[in-house]
């Protein structure tokens, strides 16, 4: 059955977009499309606290969309993937009602 010889690369997809499924982790992405940051820099950015943004920053990390680097003392993350920023365009236009209807 065709079917399900796609599920596993579903659920693989369905992991990324549950990754992307935070308000602050959309923030995130966003913000490290521009540059990279570290994890204090990120807190900062989002407003909670060292630990939940640290999960934030690991989930994002276990799906591939972004990694990190150490300089120094200092992590620094960045953003892997930034095909996703299409992504998220393409939800923005959907919100707008500015996608056509059919368009692929």
């Amino acid at each position: 059955m065709q079917g399900t010889t796609r599920m596993p690369d579903l659920r693989k997809q369905a992991e990324i977009i549950r990754a992307m499924g935070s308000p602050s982790r959309l923030l995130i992405v966003q913000e490290l499309a521009r540059r990279e940051m570290s994890v204090g820099e990120v807190t900062a950015l989002v407003g909670s606290d060292m630990s939940t943004v640290s999960r934030h920053l690991g989930v994002l990390r276990q799906v591939g969309i972004v990694s990190c680097r150490r300089e120094g003392t200092t992590i620094l993350y960045r953003l892997d993937t930034p095909c996703v920023l299409g992504f998220l365009s393409c939800v923005k236009e959907v919100l707008e009602g500015s996608c056509e209807a059919g368009s692929p």
